[in-house]
C-alpha cells in the first residue's frame, strides 16, 4: 500500500508529492467530505464509548456482586452480538431506525446504537479480563462497612480496580468504530469509511494514504492495549523486610 502510493503514475518512478500535497491541506474541495466523515467517526466512537461503557460496567458489577448465578446468561447475551453477521444485523435494526428516523430525524449519530452491539463482546471480554483478577465482592462490602454509598462503592472504589479493562474497552471501540463500513453504507450515513470509497473512485492514491492513516492509528491504539495488558499481569517485586534490598 505504501508503495502504491509513492508510484508516479504511467510515467514510472516514485515520489512522495501526494503525502506532501495531503500534508500542506489537500483535503480540500471534493476532499472535504473525508474531513465531515472523520468528524461523525469520531463522534461515533464517542458516543459508543459512552453507551458502552455506561450500560455495561454497572450491569458486570451488580451481576458478580448481587446475582453470580447470571454469569453465564449475562456472557451469552454480550458474546451473541459477534455471530451475527453485520447485515444480519442491519435487517434487523432496519425497522427500529425507521421509527427512530420519525422520533428523532435520521442523523449520523443514531448509528452510535449500532455499534454499540457490535462492539458489545470485545468491550465485555476486555472488563471481565479485568474483572476476573478483581474481589470486587469484598471491596464493596469494606466500602459499605464504612459507610460509603453504592454510588461512592461504584466510582471511588470499584472502577478505579477496572481502569486498565475500561480502558482497554474503549480503545478497542474507537478502533471497530473507525474501521465499519457496512453497517453505515446499508444505513445510508456517512462515516470515514464510506467516504474513502467514494474518494477512492476519484483519486485513488488519496484515498489509500488515508486508509493507511487510519490503519495506522488503530494498530497503535492495539499497540496501547497490549502495553496495558503487559502492565497488569506483570509482578509486582516485594520490598524486603527492613528496607534492605
Amino acid at each position: 500500500m505504501v508503495e502504491f502510493t509513492l508510484r508516479k503514475g504511467l510515467g514510472g518512478g516514485h515520489d512522495a508529492s501526494r503525502w506532501i500535497a495531503l500534508a500542506q491541506g489537500g483535503l480540500t474541495g471534493q476532499y472535504r467530505q473525508v474531513l465531515v466523515a472523520l468528524g461523525n467517526s469520531v463522534g461515533l466512537a464517542v458516543g459508543t464509548v459512552l453507551i458502552v461503557l455506561l450500560l455495561l460496567v454497572p450491569t458486570l458489577l451488580l451481576v458478580h456482586i448481587r446475582f453470580p448465578r447470571l454469569r453465564r446468561v449475562m456472557e451469552f447475551v454480550c458474546i451473541l452480538p459477534i455471530s451475527i453477521p453485520a447485515i444480519v444485523l442491519v435487517v434487523g435494526l432496519a425497522p427500529v431506525y425507521s421509527l427512530l428516523s420519525r422520533l428523532a430525524g435520521s442523523g449520523v449519530w443514531t448509528l452510535a446504537f449500532a455499534y454499540g452491539i457490535t462492539v458489545l463482546p470485545y468491550a465485555y471480554r476486555a472488563i471481565q479480563a479485568n474483572l476476573d483478577g478483581v474481589d470486587v465482592r469484598t471491596l464493596s462490602e469494606a466500602a459499605r462497612t464504612l459507610g460509603a454509598g453504592w454510588g461512592s462503592v461504584l466510582v471511588r472504589v470499584l472502577v478505579p480496580n477496572l481502569r486498565r479493562g475500561i480502558l482497554a474497552a474503549a480503545f478497542i471501540a474507537v478502533a471497530v468504530v473507525l474501521g465499519e463500513f457496512t453497517i453505515a453504507s446499508l444505513l445510508s450515513r456517512v462515516n470515514l469509511q464510506t467516504a474513502l470509497v467514494v474518494v477512492s473512485k476519484a483519486d485513488p492514491y488519496t484515498a489509500v494514504i488515508l486508509s493507511l492513516l487510519a490503519l495506522t492509528f488503530a494498530f497503535l491504539l492495539l499497540l496501547l492495549i497490549g502495553r496495558l495488558g503487559a502492565e497488569r499481569t506483570r509482578p509486582r517485586r516485594r520490598r524486603p523486610i527492613g528496607g534492605r534490598p
